[in-house]
């Protein structure tokens, strides 16, 4: 149990840095915050990245990403509504940029671009402002292969401008139709999913508790099966 607690205070040390700072901790910071020494930190972070608490990249020893959080350019760029903050991060998928937003309880304004038309989204969105209604999300595989390579279908939950231009797009490009969903229901999935991620106590979600969310979502069938 004590390596249990020591493991959630390097993951809580990761998201730390990247809602604070909007960027992912080195491994000798974690170390020098942790405790532990590089090589225990790097067997730390490959043991979180097992559990699904983060993704690391290629080397399997940098943080790539701390959903809803990435460290890498993925075609969202979610800065908080308030001039004041200056600060900027990078979403991993359409639902993740809102996901940022219901964790750091924070209206933002969400930069983007249709993959149909290219046309550019200024997105304004918080815990208690859904965005424009017409906007599509397209998941193109199913819940059950989410995880086969993480990033790659991050990369590729985009933003449409509506259901036609989705259609178009599978259409022109021969891609995977898989699901459009509209963008206020994304945004009203990621406010649970997400708005506990920065908290003191956050345990992860088992995975009957996710599937409960995706079904109240009105996310239903074979299709959104967890595996």
């Amino acid at each position: 149990m004590n390596e249990e607690r020591r493991l959630e205070g390097l993951r809580t040390a990761v998201y730390a840095t990247l809602a604070e700072e909007s960027r992912s901790p080195s491994v000798g910071e974690l170390a020098a915050r942790w405790g532990r020494s590089p090589e225990e930190t790097v067997r730390g972070l490959q043991e979180l990245a097992v559990r699904h608490a983060i993704v690391l990249g290629a080397a399997d020893d940098v943080i790539r990403m701390a959903h809803p959080f990435s460290a890498a350019p993925m075609g969202f760029v979610v800065s908080p509504l308030d001039g004041r903050d200056d600060r900027h991060w990078w979403g991993g998928c359409a639902w993740d940029s809102f996901g940022i937003s219901a964790a750091l309880g924070l209206e933002v304004l969400i930069d983007t671009a249709c993959p149909e038309c290219g046309r550019r989204h200024r997105v304004t969105s918080g815990p208690e402002r859904p965005p424009e209604p017409e906007l599509t999300v397209h998941f193109p595989l199913p819940a059950a292969r989410w995880w086969d390579d993480v990033v790659a279908t991050c990369s590729n939950i985009r933003m449409f401008c509506s259901p036609d231009h989705l259609a178009a797009w599978t259409s022109r490009t021969g891609r995977t139709t898989g699901r459009a969903v509209g963008a206020a229901t994304v945004w009203a999935l990621s406010r649970p999913w997400y708005g506990d991620r920065l908290a003191p106590d956050f345990r992860p979600h088992a995975t009957e508790h996710n599937q409960r969310l995706l079904t109240e979502a009105g996310l239903v069938g074979d299709f959104w099966r967890l595996p």
